[in-house]
């Protein structure tokens, strides 16, 4: 456990240290994106890769977030619709684009694209579809296991690009090659795999950033509050409605 936490503590530092300017120059993306014709613009999320789509889920009606962030939750490649499914489907070229085109995304839009890797098919498609479509792109991925994942490697788009060499602006999330960092005596590979720390707390840092950036501005955006909380039902539904049929997985 104490490695383990070590581990985890230390790419957080590292993320918190080293990707500072990223975060901030992002979080002001997304707070002007906001601000352009009102606070109810919407910050699309799309983390296509099984375990990456749990960023996306992170962010997304969560307690303490914005309400403008509407996730990307498509099927395809969700472990709910079966793992080894998911991971043909990331790795199928042309379906970030069906996904892209499918939720109308275009000229004005502003989309987050996670995935732990940065180099799957249907993340690579994702991003050069939306650049295509002339939409504003923040990546969030990691630099160093996308530059050290060879050419031919089957997950790769056709193209070979990675992530951060696609999108406007990208924040590395900084995970080894490999994912897992814990290693056991008389165990063959490592356990303990770390990307679901580095995104979710890469992502929570850029929508606390952008909120900071607003209210500094004198914008207060909606914020969702939990319906565990005490009110929280009474207080969600005061804007609820403005995003209802907007938000696509609400």
């Amino acid at each position: 456990m104490r490695t383990y936490a070590e581990q985890v503590a230390g790419l957080i530092g590292r993320i918190e240290t080293e990707e500072a300017d990223a975060i901030e120059a992002a979080a002001a993306l997304i707070a002007d994106h906001i601000t352009v014709r009102g606070t109810d613009r919407l910050i699309y999320v799309y983390g296509p890769g099984g375990h990456s789509n749990l960023a996306a889920q992170e962010v997304f009606f969560r307690a303490g977030g914005l309400v403008n962030v509407s996730a990307i939750l498509d099927e395809g490649t969700l472990l709910s619709g079966g793992a080894l499914r998911s991971m043909a489907i990331e790795r199928t070229p042309g379906y970030g684009r069906v996904v892209v085109e499918d939720n109308r995304l275009g000229a004005g839009d502003l989309l987050v694209l996670v995935n732990a890797y940065g180099i799957n098919a249907a993340l690579i498609d994702a991003a050069l579809t939306a650049r295509e479509r002339g939409v504003t792109v923040i990546g969030v991925s990691s630099r160093e296991h996308a530059d050290s994942t060879a050419p031919d490697h089957p997950a790769r788009h056709p193209t070979g690009h990675n992530l951060h060499d696609l999108v406007d602006l990208h924040i590395d999330t900084k995970v080894p090659v490999g994912d897992a960092v814990l290693e056991i005596e008389g165990m063959p590979e490592r356990v303990g795999a770390i990307s679901t720390f580095a995104n979710a707390y890469a992502l929570n840092c850029l929508m606390a950033a952008a909120i900071a950036e607003l209210a500094g501005r004198g914008t207060v955006p909606e914020i969702w509050r939990s319906g565990n909380a005490p009110d929280g039902d009474e207080r969600n539904a005061l804007f609820l409605d403005r995003f209802r049929g907007r938000v696509r997985w609400l």
